[in-house]
Formats: structure tokens, sequence, C-alpha cells
């Protein structure tokens, strides 16, 4: 099936919950932006956890330099490279750990890549889910951004629920039971409907329950401090 233009995607929005019309009037229509999938999508996943995102990006950075390959470095470098580098470049003992497991996963074969993208996004999850440190929102971030998948709906991340609140005008932060029937009118595009939802807490609307222009960090480069992410789930019997 070829994949329906962000217009198209768009005007189905609009028609399906008035809420979303003044959004995508002031963001103008776009569509969720695409990261590479992989290895590297994960490290960084992992590395932005809890943190904000300039954090997140001299961490990195410095993992990058450590490892003097230009880019990410590679599964086993990870396996290999002594717990005082990873400190060093500012890797916390816990994500240490979450980093050596999911290179772990790698090289053994246990986790592989290609294989994700033929999988259904519950499968994907369980399969992300799998690996130490990595939670059922970073696996949601990883099928949005990084395979693009049109129809996911994170219902416990705090930005979304935010913009939620704020648009409908709800007195608290709704639960994740009422993201979910929210959620329903904008099937079969719920990742395009959080995305434009996410970029609602950008924008001072007209609406005078609408959300004062604030600055946030997408989820694909880490969450920010508003947005929390999970605990990690700890790993599974094999």
């Amino acid at each position: 099936m070829p994949r329906a233009s962000a217009r198209t995607i768009a005007l189905h929005l609009r028609r399906a919950d008035p809420h979303l019309e003044e959004v995508i009037r002031r963001t103008g229509v776009r569509r969720p932006y695409r990261a590479p999938p992989g290895f590297g999508a994960l490290v960084r996943a992992i590395i932005y956890q809890q943190i904000s995102g300039a954090a997140g990006s001299a961490i990195l950075r410095r993992v990058i330099e450590a490892g003097g390959a230009g880019g990410i470095p590679e599964p086993t470098w990870f396996q290999k490279a002594p717990d005082a580098l990873l400190r060093r470049a500012g890797v916390s003992p816990q994500k240490i750990r979450y980093l050596r497991d999911l290179a772990e996963e790698v090289v053994s074969g246990r986790l592989r890549f290609p294989e994700l993208s033929v999988l259904s996004d519950d499968e994907v999850i369980e399969v992300l889910t799998r690996v130490r440190g990595i939670g059922r929102w970073t696996a949601q971030m990883y099928l949005l951004f990084n395979l693009g998948r049109p129809d996911v709906l994170p219902t416990g991340d705090l930005g979304l629920r935010k913009a939620v609140q704020r648009l409908h005008g709800f007195r608290a932060l709704p639960a994740e039971s009422t993201l979910l029937r929210i959620g329903r009118r904008w099937a079969p595009y719920r990742s395009h409907a959080t995305f434009y939802l996410w970029r609602s807490l950008e924008l001072e609307l007209d609406d005078p329950r609408a959300v004062r222009a604030q600055a946030i960090v997408l989820p694909v480069t880490g969450a920010s401090r508003r947005t929390a992410t999970p605990r990690a789930r700890p790993r599974r019997s094999r």
C-alpha cells in the first residue's frame, strides 16, 4: 500500500478531531521526521533518557570521541570499553550496564535490527523491551521515528498528555485510557497526531485553554525532563 501524503493525513486528522484543526493550521502540514534505525538509534535513546537534550548531546559527543570512529561506536566497542572511559564521557553506571546489555544482545544475534522492519508494532515492542534499559516508551519512539510506523500512540508520554489536557480543557492530566479513547478517532495516523500535539506545546493559540509557547525536546533525540521515560523493565528470562 502506498504511503499517504502528509496533506492527506493532515486532512484526515483535521476532519477527525476539531482540536487538531488550529494546531495543524499554525504548524503547517508536516510529518514526523525519520532517523536511521539500528544500534546507534538505541544507544542515543539510552544516553538521552531522563536528562536534558543539551546534556545528552554532550555525553553522546564524548562517547563518539572516545570511540574514535567518527560516529556511534560499534557494539563490540561497548563490550570492551572500560567503565572508567565511559564514566569520563558522562555515562552513568546504570546506563553503562544498559549499553553493554544492548551490545550483547546485538553481538549474540538475539537482536537483529533488519528483522524488526517486518514485525508488527506490538512484536517490535516485545522484542525491544527484552533489553535492559529499554521500556515501552523508548520502543514506541523507535517505532515512530526510526521505523516510521504511522499509528503509534505513546499514551504514557507526559508531553502528549499535557498537550491533550490543554487542548481539551481537562483540569488534570488525562489518564492513558482517556488518551486511548480520544486517539481512536486519529487512527490509522496516531503517530502523526502525536507529532502535531507535541508541536502544539510550542504554540500560543488564541484559545485561552491552550498552552503558552515553550521549548521542548522531541523524543527522537531523547526524553527531556518534561517528557518522562518509563522505568526500564527488568530483563525477562529467556
